[in-house]
């Protein structure tokens, strides 16, 4: 079932992903540090996971855009090297998931946070790989608008 937009008005690029200008991303961040960039319903997912989930993604995201890896990010298979990576963690409730790419220089982009409901061993579910590539090609596209954002000033 496709997302619907925001109240903001935003029009849906894709069934997952929402339209952002450079003038929605902006992130309190220290100097050394890469902004992130939320895609789609990532951000509204990820805070509709447990208390103690969130704490676990958001401190791994943190080393993301400090430019570090934390010890439980591993890469994504399926996306042709290292630039797609995943963070784990389970709970009494389940296995959740965190993805995001740091395979742009200009941010951090956070693509799906789900919890994962198939009962097919440690394999990602086809519908959730499927949200994954089509908002990676978002980030993709954002990424190149900060970088000519950046070009032009």
């Amino acid at each position: 079932m496709p997302e619907t937009a925001p109240q903001s008005g935003r029009r849906p690029l894709a069934p997952v992903c929402y339209d952002y200008s450079i003038s929605d991303i902006l992130v309190l961040m220290g100097a050394d540090e890469k902004p992130i960039v939320w895609i789609g319903s990532s951000k509204k997912d990820l805070m509709a996971l447990p208390t103690e989930v969130r704490k676990f993604f958001g401190h791994a995201l943190d080393f993301a855009q400090r430019g570090d890896r934390h010890d439980a990010a591993k890469v994504m298979k399926g996306f042709g090297g290292a630039g797609v990576l995943e963070v784990v963690e389970d709970d009494a409730g389940g296995t959740y998931r965190a993805v995001y790419t740091v395979k742009f220089e200009e941010a951090v982009f956070v693509l799906h946070c789900f919890q994962k409901k198939s009962r097919q061993g440690i394999a990602t579910p086809k519908v959730d790989m499927d949200i994954i590539r089509a908002r990676l090609t978002v980030a993709e596209l954002l990424a190149k608008e900060l970088r000519d954002g950046k070009a032009n000033r």
